[in-house]
């Protein structure tokens, strides 16, 4: 089977060239340029001909195929990829006046099965490439290059970053690189379910970025209701290795809290993440439940989720509400996907 060249850092190229084509080093940086670029092999002008042949007969320059995509009236576009072996993931651009951003996934499924998320509804098949995942924040920047392009990465799509560390890695280095997307560590988020020996790995690997924890509860009894990570591992062990990762970075981390009315939204949830989160540097992003096909619970008011963040604010506790983007399209994390799946 093929490669991917976009699994591939510049030296890792400038080895396969020199190694394995007996060309000089250089056309490393050319082949990676294209790569960024996301050109097909028809595109990579620049290289001989006999070079383009020999990179066709071992490589893929595209690792991904658009299959559909929608729209939202907020401008989000939801975009459903194929992978080479036939697998669906997906992968959402987000607008902003500040910088546009890429959510990308890096697992085909999940494994986690939080009850709220679509996104595990088949279970886990296997974890993407760096060169995957990459290539969702590569088709897309050159896909939306005359809206601005790409200017923030968030890995919150479908799967577990963590629990796919090595590859999640590679694709951190590959979109920092300035060789690649060359994008700031403080412009790249990463959002964990809560592997603390994952997050104990960032830091000894040296990666600053902006990290995310899925709390959603703020005790260990009601995060078990929903998240079957919390059976391995308790909210206070999180907040510590949290609490390490700002001591070794100085980056505030971001916790992620799913408003589910009547289940964790109660004055009796303020104070628990009052108590959990003292002497943590952070700031709680507050998100009303995005509905999925097949998930019961529902939502707060608007009225009520901007009252809880009200009160989480009142007790010293950095926190916002925020805005959810493509909702009108099957926005949360899988349903397209999903209901591809079903049609």
């Amino acid at each position: 089977m093929r490669k991917l060249l976009s699994d591939y850092s510049l030296s890792e190229l400038e080895n396969i060239v020199a190694e394995e084509f007996d060309e000089p080093k250089y056309r490393a940086k050319q082949i990676m340029r294209h790569v960024v670029e996301y050109d097909c092999f028809d595109e990579y002008t620049d290289i001989p001909k006999s070079l383009r042949a020999k990179l066709g007969e071992n490589y893929v320059d595209k690792a991904l195929r658009e299959k559909t995509r929608v729209t939202a009236s907020d401008g989000a576009v939801r975009y459903l990829f194929e992978t080479q072996n036939g697998d669906l993931i997906e992968s959402v651009f987000l607008p902003h006046a500040y910088g546009n951003s890429v959510c990308v996934s890096c697992q085909v499924g999940c494994g986690m099965g939080c009850t709220f998320c679509a996104s595990g509804y088949y279970g886990f098949k296997r974890n993407l490439s760096a060169g995957e995942i990459l290539s969702q924040a590569l088709y897309i920047a050159r896909d939306r290059k005359a809206d601005g392009g790409v200017n923030k990465l968030v890995m919150m799509g479908s799967g577990e970053p963590l629990a796919n560390y090595d590859n999640t890695l590679k694709f951190l280095r590959l979109v920092n690189s300035p060789d690649g997307l060359n994008i700031g560590m403080r412009s790249v988020s990463v959002s964990t379910c809560g592997l603390p020996d994952g997050i104990r790995a960032l830091i000894a690997d040296d990666i600053a970025c902006t990290l995310s924890l899925s709390l959603h509860a703020a005790t260990d009894i009601k995060r078990k209701q929903i998240m079957r990570v919390a059976e391995r591992y308790s909210v206070i062990r999180l907040v510590d290795a949290l609490k390490e990762y700002f001591d070794k970075t100085g980056r505030r981390v971001i916790i992620e809290y799913i408003l589910i009315d009547g289940f964790n939204n109660t004055d009796e949830d303020i104070i628990a993440l009052k108590n959990l989160l003292k002497g943590l540097c952070c700031h709680v992003n507050l998100i009303p439940l995005n509905p999925t096909d097949n998930c019961a619970m529902k939502p707060p008011s608007k009225k009520q989720s901007y009252a809880f963040c009200d009160k989480l604010n009142g007790t010293g506790i950095s926190c916002s509400v925020r805005r959810s983007m493509g909702s009108d399209v099957a926005g949360a994390c899988g349903q397209l996907k999903n209901r591809n799946i079903a049609k």
